[in-house]
């Protein structure tokens, strides 16, 4: 515990919050050891795109000091590429998230680079989209997008405008292992704050969307307490859709989430406020974003009240939709080995390439091969990347862009007639009926994901859901020309249909997180709703047996 102490007196020395040193100050006074092992025994790993953690004192929490070690590791890392490259800066709403961005800047100024600072908390997407227009050698994005109040993070972006792969992001790590006491850091103060021209011409941007001419739609939309409205409001009224209904207890940016316990749209609850406004204002569509807005949810009315779509039923129906107003024989749709396998057929079906990455969408952003003009990527977890004829304007996920292009396809929908839950029945009856479901396992102890995983590898089950496994992929092997990632997919027989398991670890958060999906067929003149039925019967069954198979559920 001695060591801690000192670790913790050397970090109170450079510490420039006081904040944080008022903090830790308290913990060493009380001799709260547990306080002080959870701060200095370990640190946030440089890792999913960056550091992503809970706000403190201490090498594993985000701080000052953090994130100013993140910042001189990244600009070692540029300069040796780019020498007098520049770096593009954005930030959410959450604590500190500013407070951080501009250490950020001040440690790369100092280093010799350029950095262009945005002009006030704005969406990922924007920041992502900016790299590319500025030409700049990197990005950086404060951010812990979904997760709890208590947490902050640093997405970091390369040249091409998509989160970092392997090598980079080791070479950055051991960039900012090099890195010493930042209070001996020189810092800048002649960054660039970019100004309203900046998000006009990601606006501008997306005004290549493929967006039809359809305009008549009612919305009922959430930021989520976040920072995607202004932005997204802007972007439908330049296309010409009406303003949409907002929810007033979630419009403002608040970094403590009040209404939501977690404030992610996938979560149980957080969209009850926005279906509730829906339900009033007689809606067509209701659309979320999680507070960062690189993520978009949506819902619809159904005879049975407003129903929120998963992210694979939205991920294909944008699909079609991106499919259907693009041209051209080197088109590329993309998604995740998580994912719903439906996009294949989709593609197909349209005579257009198709490819599957690791989960994440630095991943989605490397498929496909030499030729390849990517117009669509999607992960199951409310992301997608929308393109046109001229390919895809932000290499990552897009929360407003993906919105916009929703918002066309419910007006597409309306004019004819349908909604959009009718198109959904429509491609269950061309490709089968494609229905998914994810069981997660939190664990406090890190060891329990590693001892179940072990488990699975060393005696695999037979069964699952009442399904034979036909065939198991270690994914840590590396399949299908992938790279090695810890997982295991699990193919199941069974009399119709086929039905599909994956199980990994998070990257992101303590959690185990299990992906099932079901494929049952569709026959002439059938009622899709008994086969949904059929299938929410067969998820459930596979979510029990998965879960007895884990020993943690």
């Amino acid at each position: 515990m001695s060591d801690l102490r000192d670790a913790a007196a050397e970090w109170l020395s450079q510490d420039p919050d006081p904040d944080t040193r008022a903090e830790l100050k308290a913990i060493l006074s009380a001799g709260d050891d547990a306080a002080l092992a959870s701060r200095f025994g370990a640190r946030l790993e440089f890792g999913t795109a960056g550091l992503r953690g809970e706000l403190g004192a201490g090498p594993n929490r985000m701080n000052r000091v953090t994130v100013m070690r993140a910042a001189a590791g990244l600009a070692a890392r540029v300069r040796r590429d780019a020498p007098d490259g520049g770096v593009v800066i954005g930030y959410d709403a959450r604590h500190k998230s500013e407070l951080f961005a501009r250490d950020t800047a001040a440690v790369l100024t100092g280093a010799g680079l350029r950095a262009w600072l945005l002009p006030r908390p704005l969406p990922t997407p924007v920041t992502a989209f900016l790299v590319r227009e500025l030409g700049a050698a990197a990005g950086v994005v404060v951010t812990a997008s979904h997760n709890p109040p208590r947490d902050n993070g640093y997405k970091v972006y390369w040249n091409d405008g998509a989160q970092i792969v392997p090598p980079v992001d080791a070479e950055i790590s051991a960039a900012i292992d090099a890195v010493g006491r930042v209070d001996e850091l020189p810092l800048g103060d002649d960054w660039t704050v970019l100004g309203e021209d900046a998000v006009q011409a990601y606006l501008a941007a997306l005004g290549d969307l493929p967006l039809g001419d359809a305009r008549d739609v009612r919305i009922a939309y959430t930021p989520m307490h976040g920072v995607g409205r202004d932005v997204l409001l802007r972007a439908l009224d330049r296309a010409g859709f009406p303003a949409p209904a907002v929810v007033g207890e979630q419009a403002e940016p608040d970094p403590d989430f009040p209404t939501v316990a977690f404030p992610n749209p996938e979560e149980p609850g957080a969209m009850d406020l926005v279906l509730a406004l829906a339900a009033g204002t007689g809606a067509d569509l209701v659309i979320a974003n999680d507070p960062d807005a690189d993520r978009c949810a949506l819902a619809v009315p159904t005879a049975d009240g407003w129903r929120p779509l998963t992210g694979d039923e939205v991920g294909a129906l944008l699909a079609e939709h991106v499919l259907r107003h693009t041209t051209g024989d080197d088109r590329l749709a993309v998604t995740t080995i998580v994912s719903s396998s439906l996009l294949r057929s989709v593609a197909a079906a349209h005579g257009v390439r198709f490819a599957e990455s690791l989960t994440g969408f630095k991943w989605i952003m490397k498929a496909g091969a030499a030729g390849d003009r990517m117009v669509f990527g999607y992960e199951e977890a409310l992301g997608y990347s929308v393109g046109g004829d001229a390919g895809l304007p932000v290499h990552d996920k897009d929360g407003i862009g993906a919105a916009l292009v929703a918002a066309a396809l419910a007006a597409e929908a309306r004019r004819d007639g349908r909604t959009l839950a009718d198109l959904l029945d429509e491609q269950a009856r061309r490709h089968g009926l494609h229905a998914t479901a994810q069981l997660s396992v939190r664990v406090q102890d890190l060891r329990l994901i590693s001892d179940a995983m072990a488990r699975l590898r060393s005696a695999p089950p037979a069964e699952l859901g009442g399904r034979a496994v036909a065939s198991l992929d270690d994914l840590a092997e590396g399949v299908d020309g992938l790279p090695p990632t810890d997982g295991l997919r699990f193919r199941l027989a069974g009399d119709e249909g086929s039905a599909r398991v994956v199980i990994r670890p998070s990257g992101t958060e303590p959690k185990l997180k299990c992906y099932l999906e079901v494929v049952l067929p569709v026959g002439e003149g059938e009622d899709v709703a008994n086969v949904r039925k059929a299938a929410q019967a067969a998820l459930e069954a596979l979510r029990k047996d998965v879960g007895r198979a884990l020993g943690l559920a």
